[in-house]
């Protein structure tokens, strides 16, 4: 083959299925040669995840008022990709020459002979970015997860492809992570005055990154304590140098050393961990990046006890994030979301259609039996006059039920307004509004834990059109590439 058509053949745009570490992914080859499109990465639990297949990245739990990265519209979180999100810079020693190799970056767009994948997996809750350098005979790959203890996991893995012992001087890592207590609207009209009140610390001896406000921004005289903070850790270095800002990724980039940050004032926040490897020729280093956001002095405390002690944290994490797939299939699964036929394509475009539409309407919770605690919950909130003049039936209740039986209850008492709040009681749970950064004149808030005593919420946000609708447009990854599969 010439090298004319051997790069004629690098640049083709495919998709095709695969198995990676044994789950069913879909592969875009060579996504860089196309327009960046947008995709939500799904979980179980309260995460929300928007990501541009050029990187750039907006991510948090619950709503937008808790981000870990900043909730922009799209186009300006598709335009921020070199500024928030990964970030990775590499120094490689061959021969006694230093090549700096920045992936995914468009700063060396035609030092490299490079090509650029994206990997989804078939349930939607894992993306990958690959990008492997034909002239170094490095591949590196990044890959986003969430999980519902740990919060939001970068797995990173740096391969030596060729046939040389190479030596990296690997910095790698997050950029632009929020401190918490800066809602969207402050920091859409504000970010110049939220970033005077940043203050990120790293605890030594653990490594973790601490993102918080030296104080609340309020406008009164009157003092007002950051009490929680957005965190970063990482696994997969023995004592590596940490960085807390984007400041020093210049020199690095001219192949200088760095020093470590340790108490960053006024900055935006990062997470970098730098630290020199030797690659034999076919092996592969990996680590990963976990943060997390609204978390408590005493969690804070926690986690830096079980970074310092925890030999299986590692372990873990992993287990975490699978049980989270796992409870996603399930989710689906109750919504007949699961499809076997001869076209893998369908049946996984029916998956995602099931599962957005569950995400926009809610589910049923544990097949439609009814919580007598909930169900009191609800009456009371809804009518207290009604709630006080039943109150003795609703205590009588058992403690579970079916919706037949409510319905019985309900055609015995004559009372119009209890009837009707019988009737329109619905025990849903995993509904959310499908505000998204694309239609961010739709808020959303994904209600799925108590934040007092992390106990479930039934709770139903969204309304009947919902229910119906379905998921269109570029969030698919394969709608983006096959225009038959998309609503």
């Amino acid at each position: 083959m010439s090298s004319q058509n051997q790069n004629k053949h690098e640049s083709l745009v495919e998709i095709k299925r695969l198995k990676v570490e044994g789950e069913n992914f879909f592969c875009i080859s060579n996504h860089d040669k196309m327009r960046p499109f947008f995709m939500s990465i799904v979980s179980d639990s309260n995460h929300w995840l928007f990501i541009s297949s050029n990187g750039g990245i907006s991510s948090g739990r619950k709503n937008s008022e808790y981000a870990l990265f900043p909730y922009y519209t799209a186009d300006k979180i598709t335009e921020s990709f070199d500024t928030t999100g990964s970030k990775s810079i590499f120094q490689i020693t061959h021969h006694g020459d230093i090549y700096i190799w920045e992936p995914f970056s468009e700063r060396q767009v035609s030092l490299y002979q490079t090509t650029r994948n994206l990997y989804k997996n078939a349930i939607g809750n894992k993306i990958i970015f690959e990008e492997i350098n034909h002239n170094l005979s490095l591949t590196f790959r990044y890959e986003w997860n969430t999980s519902n203890e740990y919060g939001f996991v970068r797995k990173s893995s740096l391969k030596n492809t060729g046939n040389n012992e190479l030596h990296i001087n690997i910095l790698d890592g997050i950029q632009n992570i929020m401190p918490d207590g800066v809602g969207s609207e402050l920091q859409n009209a504000t970010s110049i005055l939220v970033d005077a009140y940043k203050r990120n610390e790293l605890d030594i001896d653990s490594g973790m990154g601490i993102f918080a406000l030296s104080a609340i921004i309020v406008d009164k005289a009157e003092p007002s304590e950051a009490l929680k903070a957005n965190i970063a850790w990482s696994l997969g270095f023995e004592n590596p140098k940490y960085l807390l800002s984007s400041l020093q990724l210049n020199d690095f980039r001219n192949g200088q050393d760095i020093i470590q940050e340790e108490d960053i004032k006024a900055e935006r926040g990062s997470y970098f961990i730098n630290q020199k490897i030797t690659l034999s020729p076919g092996n592969k280093k990996n680590w990963h990046i976990i943060a997390d956001v609204n978390q408590s002095q005493a969690k804070v405390v926690e986690i830096i006890q079980q970074i310092k002690t925890n030999k299986t944290l590692l372990l873990q994490l992993e287990s975490d994030i699978e049980l989270g797939s796992k409870r996603l299939i399930e989710l689906n699964s109750s919504a007949d979301g699961i499809q076997l036929s001869n076209d893998v394509y369908r049946d996984t475009r029916h998956f995602s259609n099931t599962l957005f539409n569950i995400m926009r309407g809610g589910i049923f919770d544990n097949n439609y039996q009814i919580e007598k605690k909930d169900f009191i919950k609800s009456i009371a909130t809804a009518n207290k006059t009604v709630f006080e003049h039943h109150k003795e039936l609703l205590e009588s209740l058992a403690d579970t039920f079916t919706v037949f039986e409510l319905e019985k209850i309900a055609d015995q008492v004559n009372d119009k307004n209890f009837k009707r709040l019988c009737t329109e009681y619905m025990p849903l749970k995993f509904s959310r509004r499908h505000g998204d950064p694309s239609r961010p004149w739709n808020k959303f808030s994904i209600n799925t834990r108590s934040e007092v005593d992390h106990s479930k919420i039934l709770d139903y946000e969204g309304n009947w059109r919902d229910i119906f609708s379905k998921l269109g447009g570029a969030s698919n990854l394969l709608s983006c590439i096959y225009p038959k599969y998309d609503s």
